[in-house]
């Protein structure tokens, strides 16, 4: 019998699992966040967009996983970095977090834990684990991607989180740790991002690359990551038309 597995142009080796990004790819993060900031900004009468709040917040991301990255600071969980930046975000609009109760403020960061998965995320995950080993391969914590993918059904078959490599991506370390606990060669594995800066990184670090658009992650207004910009070896519009090219 034929192997099903799908061989990757790049690294020349069959896939043998399929690991995604996960805020952006897998879950909107964008209407989640924003859902969450809104009970909040109504529940204390305040004059602010959800959108934009949710949309600031996600700009605090990078630079906050930047000061480990650079080495400048230990490894911290996301879950501590998200609620760093809320902060942040409150004091950008001139909202004191002391001001706040300070369980409230960390209920409203753990939001990005409970993230919706965008519609064809689970169906084309499943599709994709009949031949495939499938987990994200993301910024978030262990325990933040089980919490995810609990709520909402999210079909992996493990699930490895940043604290396992201790590094945030881009470093090379955060893309090869899943293929070293799974015992097998980086080029095995493949990343599915709507990023190509993600995927950039993940084929510098000798992995295979698939890209799937999310042309509104961002909202409607999203000008990068609309189109694939490099010769990925793969290039999708859903996770479901993913998993029919890797097993056509």
């Amino acid at each position: 019998m034929a192997d099903p597995r799908y061989v990757s142009p790049s690294t020349g080796r069959p896939v043998r699992a399929v690991l995604f990004d996960t805020f952006g790819t897998v879950v909107d993060w964008r209407t989640g966040v924003a859902s969450a900031a809104r009970e909040f900004v109504s529940r204390h009468d305040l004059s602010l967009d959800a959108e934009s709040f949710a949309d600031e917040w996600r700009a605090q991301y990078q630079p906050a996983m930047e000061q480990v990255r650079t080495r400048g600071r230990d490894f911290i969980l996301l879950d501590v970095l998200h609620r760093e930046n809320l902060d942040e975000v409150l004091r950008a609009h001139e909202l004191d977090p002391a001001g706040f109760d300070e369980a409230e403020l960390a209920e409203l960061a753990r939001c990005w834990r409970y993230l919706p998965p965008w519609p064809d995320s689970v169906t084309g995950i499943a599709a994709l684990r009949r031949h495939y080993i499938v987990g994200p391969l993301s910024n978030g914590h262990t325990a933040l991607l089980l919490d995810m993918a609990k709520a909402y059904d999210l079909p992996w078959d493990l699930v490895l989180g940043s604290d396992i490599g201790r590094a945030y991506k881009p470093d090379p370390v955060a893309y090869r740790t899943p293929a070293q606990i799974l015992g097998i060669d980086p080029g095995e594995v493949m990343l599915v991002a709507a990023h190509n800066g993600d995927l950039q990184g993940a084929r510098d670090a000798g992995l295979a690359t698939a890209f799937v658009a999310r042309p509104t992650e961002h909202g409607p207004g999203q000008t990068r990551d609309l189109t694939a910009t490099s010769d990925w070896d793969a290039v999708a519009d859903s996770i479901t038309s993913l998993a029919v090219q890797l097993h056509s």
